[in-house]
């Protein structure tokens, strides 16, 4: 049923709906297909077998199928790789640290000493405040 060079339909993923052709049989369940498709290993279930059979080598040229589809009038796409636009690369945002304030143990022993020193010569009111 599934031998090299039968004609077939891709009726299951992305290629659904388009002929292909039997290019390699790799086992009783996966066989190697291109021509409407993308040359590749397709499951048998997602194959439904035509009627015609055409003559192909094993392991046919992508040039010897476009020929043999022209025979059938069926016309196929010439797909080229698409170019590969080089991106810049992305940087990374430095994540910049506040800057640490020295620590003096002399600075903080003095601060104290000047608060105590204000707080004492403050006047201290007797008074109690009024209502």
């Amino acid at each position: 049923m599934y031998q090299i060079g039968r004609v077939c339909l891709k009726i299951a993923g992305r290629d659904a709906g388009k002929k292909c052709v039997i290019i390699d049989v790799i086992n009783t369940h996966y066989v190697m297909i291109d021509g409407e498709t993308r040359r590749r290993k397709c499951n048998v279930k997602h194959l439904e077998p035509l009627g015609t059979v055409l003559k192909v080598t094993k392991n046919a040229p992508r040039t010897e199928v476009v020929r043999l589809f022209k025979t059938l009038n069926i016309e196929l796409k010439e797909t080229k790789p698409k170019k590969k636009t080089e991106r810049p690369k992305k940087l990374r945002k430095k994540k910049i640290k506040p800057a640490k304030q020295p620590t003096d143990k002399t600075s903080g022993e003095e601060e104290k000493k000047i608060k105590q020193i204000k707080e004492a010569q403050a006047p201290i009111s007797s008074e109690k405040p009024r209502k």
